[in-house]
């Protein structure tokens, strides 16, 4: 759409995608500052440690899933992977957990009910992460001439221009807001510790996997050619695992926040 926002002069230029993914991650950081400090009494400084240890860990993450989806591109154009195209939200999230784990442990906080935070902050920064995505062109959909295609036209947008195109990251943003209202409407009426986080992730696994059918960024690869995405691999073990440890914590029915 417009990758670019805005220039000043010839000078300096912001980009749709990074300036969505400020506001998104201004946000998340405050949501789960006003969180962390009704609950836990979390300090300005552990929000601020924890924000950039997740920055950091979701780099490396979303990064190196990259490397592996096209290993041999990549390893003879390795400078490709320290520019601002391409990341793999995945990758990120599976290392922002143990980060995260990491970090409630050394500073003595209750795990489970730190993860049902982290579940909301994370849905407000991706839902802002999209939109970027949108404006950027990339993540695009398949070809598509129904009545909600996009067309995308700026030589500088990731999409193929100048056809119509299934709007796979605006169905993305609209999955995370429902998953993100949801879990909002379910913390009040939450049974055990943790629940938000697994519902996330289990909502999150298969919305994605929904959407995989859509996307036409064949890049991202595929573990069964033209059949299974690497997505839907990595969303079909995570809806296993959390499936069980959702059934698991349900039958404990324990919160130690109420």
């Amino acid at each position: 759409m417009h990758p670019v926002l805005f220039k000043v002069g010839d000078i300096y230029t912001v980009y749709s995608y990074g300036f969505f993914i400020v506001i998104g991650a201004i946000l998340g950081v405050a949501y789960l500052a006003w969180q962390g400090k009704k609950q836990f009494k979390l300090t300005f400084d552990q929000v601020n440690t924890l924000f950039l240890m997740l920055l950091l860990a979701g780099l490396i993450g979303g990064k190196l899933f990259l490397f592996f989806e096209n290993p041999s591109y990549y390893s003879k154009n390795f400078s490709a992977l320290l520019t601002g195209r391409g990341f793999v939200f995945y990758g990120s999230l599976l290392f922002c957990i143990p980060t995260m784990l990491y970090f409630f442990k050394k500073h003595k906080l209750p795990t489970m009910p730190m993860l049902d935070i982290m579940a909301v902050t994370t849905c407000i920064v991706h839902f802002f992460g999209r939109i970027g995505c949108f404006m950027a062109g990339c993540c695009h959909g398949i070809e598509w001439h129904g009545p909600l295609a996009v067309i995308f036209t700026d030589k500088e947008c990731f999409a193929p221009l100048n056809t119509p195109l299934h709007p796979t990251q605006l169905y993305s943003a609209s999955v995370i807001l429902f998953i993100m209202i949801l879990l909002l409407i379910l913390k009040k009426h939450q049974k055990f510790d943790g629940q938000l986080f697994l519902t996330y992730l289990m909502l999150y696994a298969i919305g994605r996997s929904i959407l995989e059918v859509f996307r036409g960024d064949l890049s991202r690869g595929f573990v069964i050619d033209g059949y299974l995405s690497n997505s839907q691999f990595i969303s079909l073990i995570i809806l296993i695992i959390t499936g069980y440890l959702y059934v698991k914590y349900w039958r404990r029915g324990k919160r130690t926040i109420e």
